[in-house]
C-alpha cells in the first residue's frame, strides 16, 4: 500500500510539474538566455508641422486637444518630430559624420553632433510659442518640413 501512495505522490507531482510550465511559468532567464533581437516599438504622431507663407504652426490632433491645458502659459516647448524625408536604411546606417558637413572637421560619432542622419530619426527643436487657439499652436519657427510628423511637446 504504501509503494502505491509513493507512486501515486510521484505521478501527482509530475502532473503539477508539467501543469506549472504548460501554464506559462518558466524559470528566471539569465542574461546570456535573453535574446540579442531588438524590440519594435511603434509611435503615432501627435500632430503635423504646419507652414502658411512667413508663419509656422504646430497642428494637433484633434483627439490630443485636452493635452494643451496650460501650454499658453509657456514662453517656449520643446518639439520632438520624426525626419520622415530622411528616412532609409542606408541613411540609418550612418554612424559618424563631418559636423555641418565639413569635410576638414573631423568625423564625430551622430550622438556627438546636431546631425539628420541617425539611427532613429528623431528630432527636437526649442521653439518660442506665440499662441495657442484650439488645436492649433503658433510658434516663431522650426527646423523642419511643412507636414513633419510631431512626436512630441514638452515645457
Amino acid at each position: 500500500m504504501l509503494d502505491s501512495i509513493g507512486f501515486l505522490r510521484r505521478r501527482i507531482s509530475l502532473w503539477l510539474a508539467a501543469t506549472i510550465l504548460a501554464a506559462g511559468w518558466s524559470a528566471p532567464l539569465l542574461a546570456a538566455d535573453v535574446p540579442t533581437a531588438a524590440p519594435v516599438y511603434t509611435m503615432s504622431p501627435v500632430g503635423w508641422v504646419r507652414k502658411a507663407g512667413s508663419k509656422t504652426f504646430i497642428e494637433i490632433e484633434p483627439r490630443y486637444q485636452t493635452a494643451l491645458l496650460g501650454v499658453d502659459q509657456l514662453k517656449s516647448i520643446w518639439v520632438l518630430y520624426w525626419f520622415d524625408r530622411n528616412d532609409s536604411p542606408e541613411k540609418r546606417a550612418v554612424l559618424q559624420v563631418h559636423p555641418r558637413g565639413d569635410a576638414d572637421s573631423p568625423l564625430r560619432g551622430v550622438f556627438a553632433t546636431r546631425s539628420p542622419l541617425r539611427p532613429n530619426l528623431i528630432a527636437v527643436s526649442q521653439v518660442k510659442l506665440l499662441a495657442v487657439r484650439g488645436n492649433i499652436i503658433e510658434i516663431d519657427a522650426i527646423d523642419a518640413f511643412a507636414d513633419t510628423p510631431v512626436l512630441d511637446l514638452k515645457p
